[in-house]
């Protein structure tokens, strides 16, 4: 499932953060958290490839749909096993219920979602808010196979 590709782009932390509609010290926060990567440099200043945009893109939403820092953590581990960028390159959506917004990993079987044990399969699909990227990220996504 894990796929490698080259990065595509360069963007500092301030150009990158206005992608995505937040600060470049947030970038550079989500960077340092392990949420997103800078994929185009090791030292500073950090730079970021167009896929890493895309990843902060789906944090931002994350965090904006209610999903805690803890869960984002969460699922970027247990997503392992989809290569370089998981968030851009897993089917992701949300889901509300009981007051708690969760992140559901989509396949052609159903839906999942993340418990201590791992991806557990949702015997009821519930209603969802697919994450993918706008315009020229989602188009990254999709043409990788994402």
């Amino acid at each position: 499932m894990a796929t490698t590709s080259r990065p595509h782009g360069r963007f500092l932390a301030g150009e990158a953060g206005e992608l995505v509609g937040v600060s470049g010290t947030t970038i550079g926060q989500w960077a340092r958290r392990g949420y997103i990567r800078a994929s185009r440099s090791t030292g500073d200043p950090h730079v970021y490839s167009l896929e890493d945009v895309a990843e902060a893109w789906i944090v931002h939403a994350l965090l904006d749909r209610g999903v805690g820092h803890a869960a984002v953590r969460r699922a970027i581990a247990a997503l392992g096993d989809f290569g370089d960028w998981p968030l851009l390159r897993a089917p992701l959506a949300t889901t509300h219920g009981n007051g708690e917004v969760r992140i559901v990993l989509c396949d052609a079987d159903g839906a999942s979602t993340l418990s201590g044990r791992g991806w557990q399969r949702l015997a009821v699909q519930p209603a969802l808010r697919p994450l993918r990227p706008p315009s020229a990220m989602g188009v990254l996504a999709a043409a990788d196979g994402g």
